[in-house]
């Protein structure tokens, strides 16, 4: 049996026993070929092939060939005569199958399973029902990959005339959100307003200052009506003295109710994220690390999904283990979890919830954020199957003396706790009794006098709050865009390229994340009539046509052909509005090169134009001009100078000595561009750096690294074919710390 992390290959050997080879293919094994190859970069897209999709040279991903190779060697030593791949079940996981179902295609019986929770019953039963590969599933994959590869490779090569590092069909909308909500927040304007309150026995009792409909009744920016704020700083203080010469408050009236609260569903990949975020203070991608390897471990079921379906057994377990904990009456109808969520677009609906693969248990022994993670699972799923918590509710008026306006206040208290039962970790303090003054017309409530009671607040309204890591997840799902295996990454991406920062909890974008949205995407979205390419809505769309093609429901090929035909359209409109005018590395590029002609070579070369009222065509023309005069080589840049003097410094070599190598006498004589002298200099001087004895750094991470794989240190080093840690340079120590941290994320699982 072949799964995708070494992890859940642990889990199921002991399920599986002997007669069994359980091996782990660490995720992709072929994927479309990089941009780093020629396969690559010499064709981003490929024609469909008569009626079927288009069939590129499938590469190797890093390190997979040898994973594969030792696979079939071993599985022909042992005389394997049956495969089964069991990889993640998914259209990611179904890729995955399908080329590992070619490479195994000697076998006499290659086979698919499919499990959404790793316990022996499930392992068990997924090879009783193994099948074929779901050509659809597959289908849906490649077409993501073809449009995400066409997207980013054409769009991105377009976003380098502003030197911005890519463009993504979900990231890049995604980034739009974050921008758009920073723009919302420079453009607020704060509103001051007051408010009075006082408390008395847990309740706080809010001065009502105007009513709605009154000529002076306080609005914020979004026109919502706040009776309990004013604009009048006089009546403000009026208010807050009357209340500081009181000694109590009279009750005026009070209006009887009661208020329920009702559990959520089960957890969606989505809520799950939100959820750690609020409840444990977590980043994404460490609930994602953290649920992967309770998923591994088959203590929950598949991480990756957006349907709050159940297993009727498992909600069977769970109700009896609330019978028996908490008794029948915080039992509820069971009709949370039955089924996937009404209503809600693009819900796939592949999978159940996450939950507990044993319901029966709310702990398990783990580690710390294991543990605490699978609690809020447990008491999640738990909670879907139990009744609504209770509380009684009391409205309350109030007048002091010396006051015309009233107070208001709301008591409340719990009476039948409910599935808030099993969320009391996640929870704080709850009142459960009422208050100790009467609920009734003419009680008086004292108040208890301090330096905050009563209280006069002076504040002003504020801007819109930054996303976070788990809201513009929450965005994300709300805009339809992404799936449950994307959420992650694309947050990750957007970080990890640049395009926003992470600032406690909140995402800001950077200078390079405004840029991208308000001046390259425009190329794309501005498309008179229709949807812009890297709008939410045309987002969507695609995502809802992939899952056509999972579902049977249309032929990838259509979508496939339909998108480049209207991709084509947008990027040549892009292209073509582009060369109205001069990018800011064209204009950077002008700007650091005229300042070295003569005014006459400037005026000929500009045609007597100032650099910003030149056209995009007349930019580039320019730029080839000079091309020609310096005999096809700009000078280097200041980028690459600064690099050659640092380098210089780190391998020993006097100036002079380095500049020697390049058969110039000064710096100034290099030429620049990534054919130049100067780049060619750095390349050499690069690989004589990674000949450099490891730095005591590197000999220490190295150590370390050992250590925490429990490897002995000459397994590690043979990673770099070196025998002695003394003999290592500082290209294999980067060679050892790179292979060491990819096995630590395999190890994580496929996120």
């Amino acid at each position: 049996m072949i799964l995708e992390s070494g992890a859940k290959a642990r889990t199921v050997k002991k399920y599986l026993g002997k007669g069994w080879m359980v091996e782990a293919c660490n995720g992709h094994v072929q994927d479309l070929p990089s941009r780093g190859n020629g396969k690559g970069r010499s064709k981003a897209m490929w024609a469909s092939n008569g009626d079927n999709l288009p069939d590129p040279p499938w590469d190797w991903t890093e390190g997979a060939e040898k994973v594969v190779g030792r696979m079939l060697e071993k599985a022909s030593e042992k005389g394997v005569e049956e495969v089964y791949i069991a990889t993640d079940p998914d259209r990611e996981g179904e890729f995955i199958a399908w080329r590992l179902s070619i490479l195994f295609s000697d076998y006499p019986v290659v086979k698919r399973v499919a499990f959404n929770e790793i316990t022996k019953s499930a392992v068990n039963d997924s090879l009783q029902q193994s099948g074929e590969i779901d050509m659809n599933l597959v289908d849906a994959a490649k077409v993501r990959r073809f449009v995400d590869r066409l997207v980013g490779y054409r769009c991105s090569r377009f976003s380098k005339s502003w030197s911005l590092a890519s463009m993504g069909r979900v990231q890049t909308p995604t980034l739009g959100f974050v921008v758009d909500r920073e723009l919302e927040r420079e453009a607020h304007v704060p509103i001051e307003y007051h408010s009075v309150h006082v408390d008395s026995d847990v309740v706080r009792f809010n001065v009502r200052f105007h009513e709605k409909g009154d000529d002076d009744a306080w609005t914020d920016d979004s026109g919502k009506h706040r009776a309990d704020r004013t604009a009048d700083t006089s009546l403000a203080e009026t208010a807050f003295e009357a209340l500081n010469d009181a000694d109590s408050i009279s009750i005026i009236s009070v209006k009887e109710g009661k208020t329920n609260r009702n559990p959520q569903p089960p957890f969606t990949t989505d809520t799950l994220l939100q959820a750690s975020s609020s409840s444990l203070g977590w980043s994404v991608a460490k609930t994602s690390r953290v649920a992967s390897s309770l998923y591994n471990s088959g203590h929950v079921t598949y991480i990756r999904t957006d349907s709050t379906r159940t297993n009727p057994s498992a909600r069977e377990k769970v109700r009896e283990y609330i019978r028996s904990e908490f008794g029948e009456d915080h039992l509820g109808p069971g009709a949370l979890g039955s089924d996937a969520k009404k209503g809600s677009g693009n819900v796939q609906d592949a999978h159940e919830a996450i939950r507990p693969t044993r319901p029966e248990r709310d702990k398990i022994d783990v580690g710390a954020d294991e543990r605490r993670l699978y609690g809020l699972i447990w008491a999640r799923f738990a909670a879907s199957q139990m009744s609504s918590s209770v509380r009684e509710r009391r409205d309350l008026r109030a007048t002091v003396s010396g006051l015309e306006k009233p107070l208001a206040g709301t008591a409340s208290w719990r009476v039948h706790t409910g599935w808030e039962a099993v969320y009391a970790k996640f929870h704080g303090d709850v009142r459960t009794s009422p208050p100790e003054f009467a609920l009734q017309e003419g009680s008086h409530w004292e108040i208890p006098s301090s330096d905050e009671n009563p209280t006069m607040v002076t504040d002003e309204t504020k801007p819109p709050k930054r996303y976070t890591e788990s809201s513009i997840v929450q965005e994300m799902k709300k805009a339809q865009i992404g799936r449950p295996s994307t959420y992650v990454s694309t947050v990750s991406k957007l970080s990890s390229r640049g395009y926003v920062v992470v600032e406690g909890a909140s995402l800001i974008p950077t200078e390079s994340g405004r840029t991208m949205w308000l001046d390259v995407v425009p190329y794309y979205n501005d498309q008179g009539d229709s949807e812009g390419l890297f709008s939410p809505e045309f987002t969507s769309d695609m995502e809802d046509s992939l899952d056509k093609i999972e579902h049977g429901g249309t032929v990838g090929k259509e979508i496939w052909d339909g998108f480049v035909e209207e991709f084509r359209a947008m990027h040549n409109h892009a292209l073509e509005r582009k060369r109205e005018n001069p990018t800011p590395k064209q204009i950077a590029l002008l700007e650091s090169r005229v300042v070295h002609l003569s005014e006459d070579q400037r005026e000929k070369l500009l045609s007597g134009k100032a650099i910003g009222e030149l056209t995009g065509d007349e930019a580039r023309s320019a730029i080839e001009q000079l091309y020609e005069d310096n005999n096809g080589h700009f000078p280097a840049s200041e980028k690459q100078l600064d690099l050659i003097v640092k380098l210089s410094d780190q391998i020993g070599m006097g100036l002079d000595s380095v500049l020697e190598k390049a058969g110039v006498a000064d710096l100034t004589e290099l030429t620049g561009g990534s054919e130049g002298t100067a780049s060619e200099l750095i390349s050499e001087m690069i690989a004589m750096s990674r000949d450099l004895p490891a730095t005591a750094p590197q000999v220490d991470l190295v150590n370390k690294l050992s250590e925490q794989h429990e490897l002995p240190l000459k397994e590690v080093l043979a990673i770099a074919g070196v025998r002695e840690i003394n003999e290592m340079s500082k290209s294999d120590a980067s060679t050892i710390i790179n292979e060491m941290k990819k096995r630590k994320r395999r190890r994580a699982g496929r996120s």
